[in-house]
């Protein structure tokens, strides 16, 4: 294990985290909501908030407060009773992390959603725009899945790929994953008293697979220790870390903050740009492009800033906003690859115009940029 790796994580490049805490230890094991648990997890993150730490919480637990609040002592297996233990157990899960935000003076904000809102291109900008601007606001997201009305999500996903996916979103520089296992183990610790902790690892590694994929679940929550690594998987295709450890070690995020040992650090395989590189420009198809001027293809190619209107010349092909466009300066050379916030149509009456002019132009302003410089990747 490299410490230096581990301490990088609570400097200043490592500033953006998705936490995200499991159904066992929300709920103490399913006796309902632990909110002496969940006042000192607030209380670990307000710490980190004032050491400028922006946070995403991703919150399991509706379903398991939902099953305590109805009497239910195992999880139904029927979709639409998880549905109505999620519709009751939410609100008092929200409550209760609102309530001990609101003692730091925190604001929170409930944000519900399915693995489809991140899957369509357009609903994944609206909802990484309203992320963003809830961080730039200073608000704590609170995210969960909407299960309310999710089918798939119930029955094959959990809230462990949900975090990945927000920390793809928001790209975040870590990903955080409490639950009430010490980490990932070289095999069941339940079954073998001589399991040893698996300390470092590379996102990706068959042998975290396989060990992650031995160990039990507390059948509270829908996923186990192997979901955890292929979150960790996901959540390095844009270069976050993801750190696996209990939810029950004391003071464990400012712990992981100052760097400790305690649990299972996944890191990505290669570096932050490479990795969004690769889910931009290598898995995704073009569905058009825009030619810039030779003004806007030296600032991009010289400072990787957001691609504005005012420099594309020409537009080419039929996209919806959220969807790739390659640009290529006048020659036809390509110069980068993004997901623009604006439809082929849209763009064809924005082009060569100012930002200010946009609104006047359209009506209303989805965004500033025609493609934001974090979904913008060089060629």
């Amino acid at each position: 294990m490299s410490d230096s790796r581990r301490q990088a994580i609570g400097k200043a490049d490592h500033r953006r985290w998705v936490v995200k805490i499991g159904s066992a230890l929300l709920t103490n094991n399913g006796a309902g909501l632990d909110r002496d648990a969940i006042a000192g997890w607030v209380d670990q993150m307000n710490v980190l908030r004032e050491q400028g730490c922006e946070l995403v919480l991703v919150s399991s637990g509706a379903v398991a407060e939902g099953m305590n609040r109805l009497g239910w002592t195992q999880r139904p297996h029927q979709l639409v009773a998880q549905q109505a233990a999620a519709a009751v157990g939410q609100m008092g899960l929200v409550q209760a992390w609102e309530s001990h935000f609101q003692t730091h003076g925190l604001h929170t904000a409930q944000v519900l959603l399915t693995h489809d809102d991140l899957v369509n291109r357009t609903r994944y900008l609206n909802a990484r725009s309203t992320l963003r601007k809830l961080l730039e606001l200073g608000v704590v997201p609170v995210v969960n899945e909407n299960d309310t009305v999710a089918f798939d999500e119930l029955r094959f996903g959990d809230n462990d790929t949900l975090a990945a996916l927000v920390a793809n979103l928001v790209e975040a520089d870590l990903l955080v994953i409490l639950t009430d296992k010490a980490g990932v183990y070289d095999s069941d610790p339940g079954q073998n008293p001589g399991a040893a902790l698996i300390s470092e690892a590379e996102a990706g590694n068959t042998a975290l697979r396989a060990a992650a994929g031995s160990t039990s679940s507390s059948g509270l929550g829908s996923g186990g220790m192997a979901t955890k690594v292929a979150a960790a998987e996901l959540a390095a295709r844009s270069g976050a870390a993801t750190w696996i450890a209990s939810g029950r070690e004391e003071r464990v995020l400012e712990r992981m903050a100052s760097g400790d040992g305690l649990g299972t650090l996944v890191l990505p395989a290669s570096g932050r740009l490479a990795s969004r590189k690769q889910w931009l420009a290598g898995q995704l198809q073009s569905k058009g492009s825009l030619t810039l001027d030779a003004g806007a293809a030296r600032v991009l190619r010289e400072s990787g800033s957001s691609l504005l209107a005012v420099g594309v010349s020409a537009v080419e092909g039929s996209f919806r906003r959220g969807e790739l466009v390659s640009c290529v300066d006048s020659q036809g050379r390509p110069v980068a690859r993004g997901l623009v916030n604006y439809t082929s149509d849209e763009a064809r009456r924005i082009m060569g115009r100012t930002t200010e002019q946009i609104e006047q132009l359209l009506g209303y302003v989805d965004e500033p940029e025609l493609i934001h410089r974090d979904n913008l990747v060089l060629l």
